[in-house]
């Protein structure tokens, strides 16, 4: 089954590094695309899910306040982080994460290779080694990300996650082509 020309190798990514649209306002380090870490993953022939944003799926573009790129980056970050621990976001991201897993599961299922996840550092949803509270950024997952670990942990799959910043790309290719070689 699917012996085609698909490589059968994936990576999921966070929403924003292939759509800079997306992200609070005053945050964006690119047009469009984080293009550095995507032309690796096209250049390894690597299929990526995009993760949904559940910043902007729990809170709107404006991250429910038009006044955000009035603060410093981890002041609203800090903002933000706090808006998706409230109950109403965490419904919204504990149904993200089933869509997400549900995704992760019938590629395993198939036979595909998933090499881990991409997430973006200092982010109150994503972040992987880092995250934003009280207005500094601190070691530990974003709301999503800790969620979706959860979900993977329960049900016994492991992958290996990298987190990235846009305003670094030399250490995000490197990032990412370590993630590759696992």
């Amino acid at each position: 089954m699917f012996e085609d020309n698909r490589s059968k190798k994936l990576v999921l990514v966070s929403h924003c590094l292939l759509n800079q649209n997306s992200i609070s306002d005053g945050t964006a380090d690119y047009a469009g695309t984080f293009t550095d870490i995507i032309n690796k993953l096209v250049d390894k022939n690597v299929g990526i899910i995009q993760m949904p944003c559940p910043e902007l799926l729990c809170l709107g573009l404006e991250r429910g306040d038009i006044n955000g790129y009035n603060r410093s980056v981890l002041e609203e970050n800090s903002r933000i982080r706090q808006q998706l621990l409230t109950e109403s976001s965490q419904k919204r991201i504990k149904t993200i994460v089933d869509n997400v897993f549900f995704q992760v599961d019938e590629y395993l299922k198939n036979g595909f290779k998933i090499h881990g996840v991409i997430g973006v550092n200092r982010s109150p949803s994503c972040g992987i080694e880092t995250t934003s509270v009280d207005s500094e950024e601190v070691n530990g997952e974003g709301v999503f990300i800790q969620q979706l670990l959860e979900k993977f942990q329960k049900k016994g799959i492991n992958l290996p996650m990298v987190g990235v910043k846009t305003t670094m790309p030399e250490k995000a290719i490197e990032a990412v082509e370590s993630l590759l070689n696992k």
